[in-house]
């Protein structure tokens, strides 16, 4: 009877996992109103014990997140689009710096001979043909993927939308998926969603937190450096940290390629160097511990795993919502791995010895 039961668990959760899959284009403004209204849950019911209605506490709670939106517009956006244009701008400068400084330098440290295909302009001479050809196909990919663009850009009209409603019947939807919940099982289902509910609440508030802090820290630390556009490759650096390691690759990439503007980069270049060092042990020791917590820290590699599969389903909105999903899926591989060995206690015993 037990394994009927499986069986027929196993079964229903394949036939899901395939259905969600295939749906996943039409989905993906549904996941993430869910994730936006779970977040402005909170501040809602907190408008409501304050004799507010629920519609309008819901009105309330839009119209903060956009007052708060519009002043990081309007007090940091100016500055970050006018350095990220100068950085863009000055890319073709970069390059021919590359080209005649670096590139020389370089070959004449390894003691390799300059010869008349050595460089970015050679380069793109012999393979232009190539590229050209490579950049038809590309272009002619996004042409006839119009109708997925079209789609992305009608899931981000929808999701405020969306979003609204789920909100504002937040609390009749838990009641009713409660509802749904057999009797013989709600007191662990019920203990596994409070247990998720604690793990991702504090996993996006500290995630949040440490990525502000370490676009701070990026921004402070190349600005006393001395460096150019070092607000706007702060900035951006660490807002991609919620992937392990990429905003101090992208950070030292950019950083890097600022630097040879420079006439003498070496010392500009231990700054920035110096800089992403001392941020990225920042975070190991103190940001992630402290703002995040030990308890639900994902290994980089399911961090990483998690990213690239929620992309692969669903786009752009799919690796925003994969490290969430991911921290509520580890405390469901957690209870299952303690079931497991309560089930099976020789298994514990043969753990332990190992």
């Amino acid at each position: 009877m037990q394994a009927d039961l499986r069986l027929s668990w196993l079964i229903a959760v394949t036939l899901t996992g395939w259905l969600l899959y295939l749906l996943a284009p039409v989905l993906t403004p549904f996941v993430a109103a869910a994730l936006l209204a779970y977040v402005g849950d909170p501040l809602a019911d907190r408008l409501q014990k304050l004799k507010m209605p629920r519609t309008l506490a819901v009105a309330a709670v839009f119209l903060i997140t956009f007052i708060i939106l519009a002043l990081l517009i309007l007090l940091v956006g100016p500055l970050i689009s006018a350095q990220v244009g100068a950085l863009f701008d000055a890319l073709p400068e970069i390059a021919n710096r590359v080209e005649q400084v670096w590139l020389p330098g370089i070959l004449g440290w390894l003691n390799i001979e300059s010869g008349a295909d050595v460089g970015i302009g050679p380069f793109l001479a012999k393979y232009g043909e190539m590229f050209g050809s490579w950049s038809g196909k590309v272009l002619l990919s996004v042409t006839k993927s119009g109708g997925a663009l079209a789609a992305a850009v009608l899931s981000l009209f929808l999701i405020p939308i969306i979003t609204f409603y789920m909100l504002r019947d937040w609390d009749v939807i838990m009641v009713h998926l409660g509802a749904l919940v057999p009797e013989s099982q709600r007191e662990t289902v019920f203990r596994l969603a409070r247990e998720s509910d604690d793990v991702l609440g504090a996993f996006l508030r500290g995630q949040l937190l440490v990525m502000v802090a370490l676009s701070v820290i990026y921004s402070l630390g190349l600005s006393i450096v001395g460096l150019k556009f070092a607000i706007a490759i702060g900035v951006v650096s660490g807002l991609v940290s919620f992937v392990p390691y990429l905003g101090f690759v992208f950070g030292i990439g950019m950083a890097g390629m600022t630097v040879a503007l420079e006439p003498n980069p070496l010392w500009l270049l231990v700054g920035v160097v110096a800089t992403f060092s001392i941020a990225q042990f920042i975070e190991g020791s103190v940001l992630t511990p402290k703002l995040v917590g030990d308890q639900i820290g994902l290994h980089p590699v399911i961090v990483i795993f998690a990213v690239a599969a929620g992309g692969q389903l669903f786009g752009f909105f799919g690796i925003l919502l994969a490290l969430p999903a991911a921290a509520v899926l580890s405390v469901l591989v957690r209870f299952a791995f303690h079931r497991y060995l309560r089930e099976h206690p020789e298994t514990k015993v043969e753990i332990e010895l190992e």
